[in-house]
């Protein structure tokens, strides 16, 4: 298995503490974001290799933080080449430029590089080996701190397979679950990434893809317990350099 860890937005959102650092490297306890996320992924003993993906701009700072960051598993930066917003990728196509690029033909353990959160990844896994790896993407149960037009919100059903997903809708549609940054997509699936970049569907973000993939085929939710932040802006920054 490898585990991608997408670096390669501009956290515009996050300005102007974004305007010269990437928001995987902001700091929270003295180390940056994506360190917390590296030494999640180091735990599974089925991974055996990490990409991260990130954009030109920030390309060398990346290759700076992983020179100093002692891994057991090897680390490979990946720069997409895209220098502004205007020429951006998107996580969708930073997913298939890694997949291409480095030509894994193999499971997929897919993080967002702002997501910050203390549990084990290794339930996870499990879950996607019980599902005889079907895809999988992690939920989260919704509380007064998230406020749910930021995410894509989730309906299981009992078998914890995906009835219902819409990305950042304007209002709850009867769940309470919403999507975190975090996916499982076993390699017998990756060529569903490509089909849905030729029909011309938006490449922006992950959610998208994932409402369309759950029409498309099985998709499972395996719920998360503990702390998670998506860090899309300052407040939710502040949040995270106070939580953790």
């Amino acid at each position: 298995m490898k585990a991608v860890i997408l670096c390669a937005g501009y956290g515009t959102r996050a300005y102007p503490l974004t305007i010269n650092r990437a928001k995987a490297l902001l700091p929270v306890r003295n180390k940056p974001i994506i360190e917390f996320i590296v030494k999640k992924v180091q735990l599974l003993k089925e991974v055996d290799e990490i990409f991260v993906v990130t954009n030109h701009r920030f390309y060398g700072d990346f290759k700076r933080w992983q020179e100093s960051f002692f891994s057991r598993i090897p680390i490979e930066i990946v720069d997409d080449g895209s220098t502004t917003l205007k020429n951006k990728l998107g996580a969708i196509k930073d997913l298939v430029f890694v997949i291409e690029k480095e030509e894994i033909d193999d499971d997929l353990l897919v993080i967002g590089g702002d997501n910050l959160f203390d549990f084990s990844l290794s339930e996870f896994i499990d879950f996607a080996k019980e599902k005889e790896f079907k895809s999988l993407i992690g939920v989260y149960a919704l509380n007064g701190r998230l406020k749910p037009t930021k995410f894509g919100i989730v309906k299981l059903n009992e078998e914890r397979k995906v009835v219902g997903f819409y990305e950042k809708p304007a209002k709850l549609n009867g769940s309470r679950i919403i999507s975190t940054c975090i996916y499982f997509f076993p390699k017998e699936k990756l060529s569903l990434i490509k089909e849905y970049i030729e029909k011309g569907y938006d490449t922006d973000k992950i959610g998208s893809y994932i409402e369309w993939l759950t029409k498309r085929d099985e998709v499972y939710g395996y719920e998360f317990n503990g702390t998670w932040i998506d860090i899309g802006d300052i407040d939710s920054y502040t949040q995270a350099v106070f939580m953790f």
